[in-house]
C-alpha cells in the first residue's frame, strides 16, 4: 500500500524513537536470545517486589531489571524508563555519569520490549503507568525518603508524565524527561491524522527504516547508534498497533500537562528530528503556572534526541545531577536561560545555548 509522503515521514518519526532504525542491518527481527520471563504461575502470583534483576508486578509478570549503584551509600535514586523499540540497556551509557554523583538508577524493560513476555506488542498506556507507579513505591519502601526521581527518555517521558500526575500518583520528588514524546494527536494535521487510521486498518502490519525512503538521525554518537542496531533485543520491525498505541500514549501525556505540578526538569535537543519542537512547546505551555517555580526547561544547540546518549551527554548528566540536587537554582550548563521563551515563542526570546 503506498501512503502519502506526510504519512510516510509520520511512520519514519514514530519507528524512529529510538535510534536504531538508522543504521537498520536489514535483517529478520530475531527473537530475543534471552529466554523471556514467563509469567509466575497461575494458582498464585508473587507478591511484587523488586529482585536484584527482575521487577515483579502486580499480576505476577517479571520484567528484566537493571540496576547501577554508586560506590558507598547514594544521595538519590532515579527511576530510568526507555523509549520506543528499546530496553533497560538504553541507560548502561549514561548510568555512570550519573552514579559518579551519587545517584542510584533503577531500569526496567517496559512490558513488550526487550526480554519482557510478549515482546513487540503494545501493553497499553494504562498498564505501564502502573508498572512505573508501583516500581516507584517499592524503591520508595526500599530507600525511605532518599529523593526518588523518575526520568523517562522519549516514550519513557510520556509513561513518568501518567505516572506522576494520575490519581494515585508515584511517589517521587520529581520527575526528568529527555525528549519527552509528547507528540498527541492534538497537534497532528490532517494527513498525519488520516495516516494514523490508515495504519490502524492494519494491526499487524510492520514498520521499520528499510520500509521507508527517508532517515532520522536519533544521535551524533554514531557507534551508540551501531550498537542500537546490532542489539537483538532493540526492535527493530515496530507493528502499526503498538505505533497507534505509543500515539494514545503522547495524547494522554500531552493532555496531562495542565496537572504536572511536581518539581519537573525537560531537556530537548535543538537538533532532535524525532519528536517535533512544536509538540515539546505545546506541553511547555500546557504546564501548570502556577507551578512554574518547580519547572526548568533546558534546550541543548547540539542535542539529538537520545541527549543521555549523544556526544555531549556529560553536560546534560550533569545538569540533571545539578537539578536533583536544587531543582530551584540554574543549570551549570545555562541551557535553561531563557529556554521557555525561546522554546515556546513567548516573553525575551534571550537564549544562552548549551553547546
Amino acid at each position: 500500500m503506498v501512503f502519502p509522503r506526510t504519512s510516510l515521514a509520520f511512520l519514519i518519526m514514530l519507528a524512529g524513537l529510538t535510534g536504531c532504525v538508522t543504521f537498520d542491518h536489514g535483517e529478520p527481527d530475531l527473537p530475543s536470545p534471552v529466554a523471556a520471563i514467563p509469567p509466575a504461575g497461575a494458582e498464585q502470583a508473587p507478591r511484587a517486589s523488586l529482585t536484584p534483576d527482575r521487577f515483579i508486578t502486580a499480576d505476577g509478570v517479571a520484567l528484566p531489571l537493571r540496576v547501577w549503584l554508586p560506590q558507598g551509600s547514594p544521595q538519590a535514586v532515579v527511576l530510568a524508563l526507555h523509549g520506543l523499540n528499546d530496553y533497560s540497556n538504553a541507560f548502561a551509557l549514561p548510568a555512570p555519569g550519573l552514579t559518579a554523583q551519587g545517584i542510584a538508577v533503577y531500569a526496567y524493560d517496559q512490558r513488550g520490549f526487550g526480554a519482557t513476555p510478549q515482546r513487540g506488542h503494545w501493553a497499553g498506556e494504562n498498564a505501564m503507568a502502573e508498572d512505573a507507579i508501583l516500581a516507584a513505591r517499592l524503591l520508595r519502601q526500599r530507600y525511605g525518603d532518599l529523593p526518588l526521581y523518575l526520568i523517562g527518555e522519549s516514550m519513557g517521558g510520556a509513561v513518568a508524565i501518567l505516572a506522576a500526575t494520575g490519581p494515585a500518583a508515584a511517589p517521587v520528588d520529581g520527575i526528568i524527561l529527555a525528549a519527552p514524546a509528547v507528540w498527541g494527536r492534538q497537534k497532528m494535521n490532517v494527513f498525519q491524522r488520516v495516516g494514523l487510521w490508515l495504519i490502524g486498518q492494519m494491526p499487524s502490519m510492520q514498520v521499520s527504516q528499510r520500509s521507508i525512503p527517508y532517515r532520522v538521525q536519533a544521535s551524533d554518537n554514531i557507534p551508540m547508534l551501531r550498537g542500537l542496531g546490532a542489539d537483538p533485543l532493540v526492535i527493530k520491525k515496530t507493528r502499526t498497533d503498538m505505533l497507534a498505541g505509543v500515539v494514545d500514549l503522547m495524547s494522554a501525556a500531552l493532555a496531562r500537562a495542565p496537572r504536572l505540578t511536581v518539581p519537573t526538569l525537560i531537556l530537548y535537543g535543538e537538533t532532535d528530528e524525532i519528536v517535533p519542537r512544536d509538540a515539546v512547546a505545546e506541553f511547555v505551555a500546557r504546564l501548570p503556572a502556577g507551578a512554574r517555580r518547580n519547572q526548568h526547561i533546558a534546550l541543548y544547540s547540539k542535542g539529538y534526541h537520545l541527549l543521555l546518549r549523544d556526544l555531549q551527554a556529560a553536560t546534560v548528566l550533569a545538569d540533571i545531577g545539578a537539578w536533583m540536587h536544587d531543582p530551584i537554582a540554574g543549570l551549570p550548563s545555562g541551557a535553561d536561560q531563557g529556554a521557555r521563551a525561546a522554546l515556546t515563542g513567548r516573553g525575551d526570546t534571550t537564549i544562552a545555548l548549551a553547546h
